[in-house]
């Protein structure tokens, strides 16, 4: 392990800390702000090495911006540099969003219309996410039609194992249809982490994955079940921060930890803090149970990520140059559009589009995003605005 002084972690906690502050507009955002900060200013990394990093982090579950921050400590200074970049690019905004929740329980405005615009932002949000994602990782006939099979599968058959089942079958399906895919050569790649603390990570990463379940069924506490579902929330999300939100809202809102006005209403919020979208979890842990079910959750959703990065940095350079690999990959992230466009229409457009009024200001705020390419933060506020003045007029 690679030794650090004090000195170089505090450093590490303020840089990260101030990109936690300003890094809005998504994980590619968040990527642009990472190279501009890292690479070009300070020159912790290279060019190579980072475009590297940033490879594994696309390649893997989870979310891929907090991935690449932690990576990038852990280059520059061990597992505790990675821990400390995590906490500074992650925490400015759990906390809004724990503060934000706070206020929205102690003063009852879930019926507010200012929170009925922050679900018409999702609408927007989401669609632009769903563009996004679908030109990049289903561009082929093959990977369209396994689009279609998860969204159908997901909508009409709605169990805990659906999305999961999904996600495994898409992968046998893509390492059949792509195992001849051509893999890029690509040069060596070394992280001052061992294979034997790497295998460690990856074991507690699978290990957790199986217990959690298990241990839920055979007990009665509520933390084991929390800690279970936001655990394999953050553990299956393929696609960007994006996708965590049909598997956190299969979680939450059939079992009636949260309503679905609260989970959108979050969600809408979530969109105007800085940071990566994972914190959103922070939210909902502080609905259920004050601000301490909000750091709970924050530790719960991000370990997977965490163990996943720590786990795979060792042994990355022989995975990246695996056409199987990648082959299933293709299939999985094919699959994970569909899960995404199954979760706009089902909670978001069944619970936010209830006029045609909700409709052409979801257009108007959509078009602020994509087309004028307004700052995430301006389109939550315009939401916010436009929700409290469409209730006065309704």
């Amino acid at each position: 392990m690679k030794k650090i002084s004090f000195q170089s972690l505090v450093e590490i906690f303020l840089v990260s800390t101030r990109l936690g502050f300003t890094s809005f507009g998504g994980p590619v955002a968040h990527l642009g702000y990472f190279h501009e900060e890292y690479v070009r200013r300070r020159k912790w990394m290279d060019e190579k090495s980072y475009a590297d990093l940033v490879a594994l982090c696309q390649f893997l579950p989870g979310p891929a911006s907090s991935q690449v921050g932690i990576g990038i400590g852990v280059m520059r200074g061990g597992v505790i540099g990675g821990l400390v970049a995590f906490l500074g690019f992650t925490m400015p905004s759990v906390i809004a969003l724990i503060v934000f929740a706070l206020v929205l329980l102690e003063f009852n405005v879930a019926d507010a219309g200012w929170i009925h615009g922050l679900k018409i932002v999702a609408v927007a949000v989401v669609a632009h996410a769903i563009l996004g994602m679908a030109g990049k990782l289903a561009p082929d006939l093959k990977r369209k039609a396994i689009v279609l099979a998860a969204l159908a599968v997901v909508l009409l058959w709605q169990t805990v194992f659906t999305q999961v089942g999904v996600i495994v079958v898409a992968g046998i399906i893509g390492y059949l249809l792509y195992k001849e895919h051509n893999v890029e050569k690509a040069p060596a790649f070394t992280f001052p982490l061992s294979r034997k603390f790497g295998a460690a990570c990856l074991a507690l990463f699978f290990g957790l994955l199986v217990l959690l379940p298990i241990l839920r069924e055979a007990t009665s506490m509520n933390w084991i079940a929390l800690f279970d579902s936001f655990y394999r929330s953050g553990a299956l999300v393929f696609g960007g921060g994006h996708v965590v939100l049909p598997l956190l809202e299969r979680e939450f809102v059939p079992t009636g930890w949260l309503t679905a006005e609260e989970f959108l209403a979050g969600y809408g919020a979530a969109q105007a803090v800085p940071g990566p979208l994972f914190t959103f979890a922070a939210y909902i842990g502080a609905v259920i149970n004050g601000w301490q079910g909000g750091l709970f959750a924050t530790f719960a959703i991000f370990l997977p990520a965490f163990l996943l990065i720590l786990g795979a940095l060792p042994f990355w350079d022989t995975l990246r140059r695996n056409p199987n690999i990648q082959g299933a990959l293709m299939g999985v992230n094919a699959a994970v559009v569909g899960i995404l466009i199954a979760a706009f229409y089902t909670p978001i457009w069944t619970s936010s589009i209830v006029e045609a009024i909700d409709f052409v200001f979801a257009a108007i705020l959509f078009s602020m995003l994509v087309y004028w390419k307004l700052p995430p933060w301006v389109v939550v506020l315009t939401g916010a605005i436009g929700g409290a003045l469409l209730s006065t007029l309704v």
